[in-house]
């Protein structure tokens, strides 16, 4: 159907290393050739996709000299103008090359993490090159398998220090550019530092410019922990920090699975969607996800045409659930304020303290009302289910 056709105004992203997975796991080698970032960019214009993502590594090999480094960029420049593709989003990877075993930012070795600062800096310059707007930190290997290993507090203080740098560095360049911090509980490490969006929310606060950084929270990290997605966005989106999200699918408590998105947990996909849509959310919505390894390049189309397409008819569902007059009048009713009650709630006065502890309640009397909410909840089965 043509209503679940992208469009740009959709914003759906995808990364070139997410496309571009060949297919290879731990326990398996890849299935897939590995296609160049100007293939990955043609194949994603085919499927309707808005913009490509990437880390500097992804695009400009980690070796190339500088001749090699401008001869991609400027073919990558070249297929983005063929396609109308954007990049509105970059990152760096600090986690693939064995220098990076012990972390980039929380490294011990001083010269670590001086190279990590190094390295990040000619990937931000890339990146607004290319025109991002946005730009992920995702701390892969910022942890430890051991306690004894890394002082926590000093790890903190170092990845703050790491971030005030960037924050002057993007001020001192005039770059119109924003970071956002991406959570994750575990893996490739045994425990990774800021291990939920929670977290980082409350880092943001210690910074320099905390107005220059907000979250990038994705879907798998925080459902690998147990938590519930929407809630982590809905924090973020309050406190206005939702500077970009991943989006895919995970089973609860497993390993990273990145599966296509809505593939899993449709009801949680369909709340999120809801979420986003009724919020008005303006930026891009990432696929950070990968095909099955079972797929050929063929199959990739099919995954990436998957996630926009899901997300549409999520997106569907959503106006048709704010639209159904019983699901509404429920809502209407659950939600319905008693205006006697204004006196005794909202901001705090001496006045209405000392009202509220002079007020009789009838707890049990309260206690006793129904609130409809196991019919609610099989109500938006059914519309799910495509019933209503």
């Amino acid at each position: 159907m043509n209503t679940y056709q992208p469009k740009p105004e959709h914003k759906f992203t995808f990364g070139l290393w997410t496309v571009g997975n060949t297919g290879g796991d731990p326990f398996g080698e890849s299935v897939r050739s590995r296609i160049s970032p100007v293939e990955i960019v043609h194949l994603l214009a085919e499927t309707g996709a808005y913009g490509v993502n990437f880390h500097d590594n992804d695009l400009v090999p980690f070796h190339a000299t500088p001749t090699e480094r401008n001869a991609i960029v400027k073919d990558f420049k070249h297929a983005l103008d063929e396609t109308g593709l954007r990049v509105p989003m970059a990152t760096t990877n600090l986690f693939t090359h064995p220098v990076f075993k012990d972390g980039a930012f929380t490294s011990n070795d001083a010269k670590v993490r001086a190279f990590a600062l190094q390295k990040t800096l000619k990937a931000i310059d890339l990146g607004v090159e290319l025109g991002a707007k946005v730009y992920v930190f995702w701390g892969g290997r910022e942890g430890v398998e051991s306690d004894a290993t890394k002082d926590p507090v000093e790890s903190i203080k170092r990845f703050r220090e790491a971030m005030n740098f960037f924050c002057d560095y993007a001020l001192d360049q005039k770059y119109d550019l924003k970071f956002a911090l991406e959570a994750k509980p575990n893996e490739p490490r045994g425990d990774l530092f800021f291990p939920t969006t929670g977290a980082y929310l409350g880092f943001i606060e210690t910074l320099d410019h905390p107005e220059m950084v907000g979250v990038n929270p994705e879907l798998a990290h925080e459902h690998m922990a147990g938590l519930n997605f929407t809630h982590a966005v809905a924090q973020a989106w309050e406190a206005g920090k939702l500077f970009h999200i991943d989006l895919n699918d995970q089973n609860y408590a497993r390993y990273d699975q990145d599966y296509r998105f809505g593939m899993q947990n449709l009801k949680q996909a369909f709340f999120l969607v809801k979420f986003l849509e009724d919020v008005k959310y303006p930026g891009s919505r990432h696929f950070d996800a990968h095909a099955f390894r079972t797929e050929s390049y063929d199959g990739v189309k099919d995954f990436a045409v998957g996630c926009m397409r899901n997300y549409l008819i999520l997106k569907e569902r959503a106006e048709k659930w704010n639209a159904d007059p019983e699901i509404q009048g429920i809502l209407k009713e659950i939600n319905h304020q008693d205006e006697s009650m204004k006196v005794l709630t909202g901001a705090y006065s001496r006045e209405k303290a000392a009202l509220l502890k002079s007020t009789s309640f009838e707890p049990d009397e309260l206690a006793k009302r129904g609130l409809g909410y196991e019919k609610l909840d099989q109500l938006t089965n059914e519309l799910l289910f495509g019933v209503r």
